[in-house]
């Protein structure tokens, strides 16, 4: 039996396309304690003082100085906040943990480094592991004396992660699992101590066991030439008749795709958070790079070719960190209501799955903000963006990796439609009523806003954009049925409209939620206006893909017009608008808030 309806509704997985927001009940960066900004501060010391300076040996990985590092890091807690208390982690909420992953993600490799470890590393032993496994090892992860590592990927079975070939056989005295099979691109795989390996029990059940690294036919492969991450470790696992006790068996057998997949739900999340600080980092150095650059007698951040990329990376990173801060609030609220996802399966805290639908938003829209963040830091440094001297080419091949690993971004964009329609099954999520009745109903639809409130006017833009979601939907799915999920052009084009708005819609409610306490809060009302009109101008072309193969070529030009006057955005004066928040960049030397 579900507990679904124990939970607020707004407590409920991908709830934001159905019902509005009080932006009261949205957590965002402003409502972090002083404790949780603490850590973020402690974090920032750190890499400013022992970190940063080593940038040049960290990046030619000198010998033992990355795990020296690391181990530092786990002595100030930086990498323990989400253990549990009884096993000397500090047992503090997600949200906490933001500001540090952040920080540490200034540098793309050592900030991997310690995700992989405190993440999907530590947190399938955390929400899976028994007493006796997580009295044995959890301790020494929380300090830092043991690196964890989490093995799923193969040569042959990338995104198709359930096409392993890593194989388990029950030895003949019942006491040990015998694995053999190699796996690939294992971050920390140099100097991890304990490994989450997925295999199939006899070829076929997929199940998950905790691997020693001193476990006899352990090995890792030579490291990877990579264009970034240089900082991190990544190397093949070599298992060859490993003899793991079935004391190391994590959760059952047959059970590893719901470990395997959840946990990379959380993979998802923190990797949005650390690409938001570095993308942070980035604009903070664009600014200074701009005022300090003259050319033609004056600073380049005057200039307004200059200003709009200023303007553009900071209504973005708003966004992103914005549904960052929101997604993190709601996931521990329901770890607080201590909500199982189901009572056949008992041990499988809801908040693992409940949210899989916006951690795939962030991680594919986030990465790509970051990305683009990366690059235009390159353009404003011009030449010297180009080299090594400056600190932007570096960031722009560390983040290129964030768009393949936790899942590609394709894959991600596939997950949010596919995710949708089989919670639709299970009467989880209503996609296909909903859809049938705006598709019957227009009126659900409201009319163009203009109540003189910029922000109210974004919000009610967006509450018709979620009705066009469900058209759009219903449309395909009358399209081609069953069929529809081999139509990836239309899946994806349906998922960036839903991933940009959540970022967009969560950028409004954080400028409400800042207006409301503040009385006045110019530069979040700016950041968030200007991505509600950068997704307008997306939302068209994203719709005109969809609608191209969905409906008759006569009648896309007028579906699209019919959405857009639905949609009700009244055009803003745009330029002057990135104008102001470019000048706003430049003098607070990067983002604004």
């Amino acid at each position: 039996m579900s507990t679904t309806s124990k939970l607020p509704e707004r407590l409920t997985g991908a709830n934001f396309l159905l019902e509005e927001t009080d932006p009261s009940s949205v957590f965002t960066r402003e409502d972090l304690s002083l404790e949780e900004k603490q850590m973020s501060e402690t974090a920032a010391r750190f890499m400013e003082k022992e970190v940063l300076p080593r940038l040049d040996a960290l990046e030619h990985q000198e010998d033992g100085l990355a795990l020296k590092l690391f181990k530092q890091a786990s002595e100030l807690g930086l990498l323990a906040i989400e253990f549990p208390e009884e096993h000397g982690g500090l047992g503090m909420h997600k949200r906490a943990s933001i500001g540090v992953s952040e920080q540490l993600s200034r540098l793309g490799g050592f900030g991997i480094t310690c995700g992989a470890h405190s993440g999907i590393g530590s947190q399938p032993l955390i929400y899976f592991g028994t007493p006796e496994q997580k009295a044995k090892y959890l301790p020494r992860l929380a300090t830092g004396e043991l690196m964890a590592a989490y093995c799923l990927s193969e040569a042959g079975s990338g995104s198709d992660a359930l096409g392993m070939k890593t194989k388990a056989v029950l030895s003949p005295d019942g006491k040990h699992y015998i694995l053999n099979g190699v796996k690939m691109w294992i971050t920390n795989a140099a100097w991890a101590d304990l490994f989450t390996v997925f295999a199939k029990v006899d070829g076929e059940h997929v199940s998950a066991f905790l691997v020693e690294k001193n476990f006899p036919g352990v090995s890792t492969g030579a490291e990877e030439h990579k264009l970034g991450i240089k900082t991190s470790s990544t190397r093949r696992l070599v298992l060859e008749d490993v003899a793991v006790p079935v004391e190391n068996l994590l959760g059952e057998v047959g059970k590893g795709a719901y470990i395997a997949f959840n946990i990379l739900n959380f993979g998802r999340y923190s990797l949005a958070a650390g690409v938001v600080g570095a993308a942070r980092d980035q604009i903070r150095h664009s600014a200074k790079y701009a005022m300090e650059r003259h050319q033609f007698g004056r600073p380049i951040g005057s200039f307004g070719l200059i200003q709009d990329k200023l303007a553009g990376m900071a209504s973005k990173i708003y966004a992103a960190e914005s549904a960052t801060y929101r997604t993190a609030g709601l996931i521990d609220e329901v770890f607080e209501h201590g909500e199982m996802l189901d009572s056949m399966k008992p041990n499988f805290p809801r908040a693992l799955d409940e949210f899989a639908i916006e951690c795939s938003a962030l991680k594919f829209r986030c990465t790509e903000i970051g990305f683009e963040v990366a690059d235009e830091s390159i353009q404003i440094h011009g030449g010297f963006g180009f080299t090594e001297e400056f600190p932007a080419a570096r960031a722009l091949r560390d983040s290129r990796i964030n768009r393949i690993f936790e899942g590609t971004n394709e894959i991600n964009r596939l997950f949010i439609p596919a995710t949708l329609m089989r919670r639709d099954q299970r009467d989880r999520f209503p996609l296909m009523k909903t859809a049938l009745a705006l598709s019957l109903k227009r009126l659900f639809l409201r009319g163009p806003s203009d109540s003189g409130d910029v922000l109210k006017n974004a919000l009610a833009t967006l509450a018709n954009a979620k009705k066009l979601v469900f058209l759009f939907a219903g449309t395909a799915g009358r399209k081609f049925g069953k069929k529809i999920i081999e139509e990836q052009e239309v899946l994806g084009a349906l998922s960036d409209i839903i991933a940009d708005l959540y970022l967009a819609e969560s950028g409004v409610l954080r400028a409400m939620k800042a207006r409301a306490k503040a009385g006045s809060a110019t530069a979040h009302t700016d950041l968030a206006v200007l991505y509600v009109n950068d997704y307008v101008v997306g939302f068209e072309s994203h719709a005109r893909r969809l609608l191209e193969v969905c409906v008759e070529p006569k009648d896309v030009i007028s579906q699209l017009s019919e959405a857009r006057k639905l949609l009700g955005w009244q055009p803003l004066n745009t330029t002057a608008l990135r104008r102001k928040v470019a000048q706003t960049v430049c003098d607070r030397g990067g983002c604004t808030v």
